[in-house]
């Protein structure tokens, strides 16, 4: 029942906003009773809280998987994180839209939790650009942390304007953005 109430908020709040959602409106999609609700969730709060944990520990998690891949490049793990950011939008779409358009509404603590661990993928994000860096794959004259919000909030914005059914797949919607994202970092080849 718990996982039914967050995918049926998911679902509202995706819909109507998390302010114009009730309690009420969750339980009637569900059939049940607020007692029900408050069985597994204290607040609307706390479950657009567990909302947004479950959506960023994810991300935290595929990318981890990705960074540790030893057989591949800076540039194939960065394609891989552009790839992962924006098939989200196709395969958690709702989610993601939830994750990024309501994190107003999350009580200090909460955003402070949420925050660390957005900017921890930040940071990782960060610390591969480096790496690039350092191996020559990637431009030394760029600041790291630059580059890192730069491919953040181009593939973060995916969820505004990508379209699953759309003109391109998202495989090739990442392709294009590591070609003019990463290709803009990416150390001259020397001939």
């Amino acid at each position: 029942m718990r996982e039914k109430i967050i995918a049926a908020s998911i679902e509202l709040f995706e819909q109507k906003g998390f302010s114009e959602t009730s309690i009420q409106d969750i339980v009637d999609a569900l059939g049940v009773t607020k007692g029900t609700f408050y069985y597994y969730f204290k607040s609307k709060e706390e479950l657009l809280m567990d909302i947004h944990l479950r959506y960023i520990e994810g991300l935290l998690s595929e990318q981890a998987r990705m960074m540790n891949d030893e057989r591949r490049s800076v540039r194939e793990k960065l394609y891989a994180i552009v790839y992962m950011l924006i098939h989200n939008v196709e395969r958690q779409g709702r989610q993601a839209r939830v994750f990024f358009r309501e994190m107003k509404h999350l009580n200090e603590e909460h955003l402070q939790k949420v925050k660390e661990k957005r900017d921890l993928f930040r940071h990782q994000l960060q610390a591969l650009i480096e790496e690039g860096m350092k191996n020559g794959e990637l431009r030394r004259d760029l600041s790291p942390a630059i580059a890192a919000l730069t491919v953040l909030g181009a593939a973060n914005w995916s969820y505004h304007w990508f379209r699953p059914d759309g003109e391109l797949t998202d495989a090739e919607v990442a392709e294009q953005m590591v070609a003019i994202l990463i290709d803009g970092m990416g150390a001259p080849h020397i001939p």
